[in-house]
């Protein structure tokens, strides 16, 4: 023990003890921040966790809008070919989103018009909900003339 009691510090010269305490107790009370990682785990936590959520919200809507118009492209070339039908298009993009999956992508709806020189498609639906509460839509539309056969003679320049 007396090993230990020699390397003690002396005391400070030119301070009393009350003063020296007095400073001691201020420092350790700016210190004193129990309670602070809580405090900062409730209000940090439950913000992270929503913009997380957002960001998978919007990765699945932009999955499903793609989706959407890879149906609508298909459905449109399938209806605009020359035997081609309003009904073959609506199956072929029925038949194209069932091979990707009706994950994000739910109550479809699928229309396909075909006139004498056009064809048109759209289909509908609604994004998976990964917010709660949260059903954002989409769509999308393809627009296209009716492919003809023309003879070689009979074709533009």
């Amino acid at each position: 023990m007396t090993a230990i009691t020699a390397l003690r510090l002396p005391r400070p010269v030119g301070l009393s003890q009350g003063r020296f305490l007095g400073r001691r107790r201020l420092f350790e009370r700016g210190r004193d921040d129990r309670g602070a990682v809580t405090t900062e785990i409730v209000l940090v936590f439950p913000l992270l966790f929503t913009l997380v959520l957002v960001i998978a919200q919007v990765t699945v809507w932009a999955h499903a809008a793609h989706m959407t118009q890879a149906a609508a492209s298909y459905a449109l070339s399938t209806t605009r070919v020359e035997n081609g039908t309003a009904r073959s298009g609506r199956t072929d993009a029925q038949h194209l989103l069932v091979q990707l999956g009706n994950g994000p992508l739910q109550d479809v709806r699928i229309g396909v018009t075909r006139d004498t020189n056009s064809a048109s498609v759209r289909v509908e639906g609604t994004a998976a909900s990964v917010v709660p509460f949260l059903h954002l839509p989409v769509h999308a539309e393809a627009v296209g003339p009716l492919e003809k056969f023309q003879p070689a003679d009979q074709a533009a320049p």
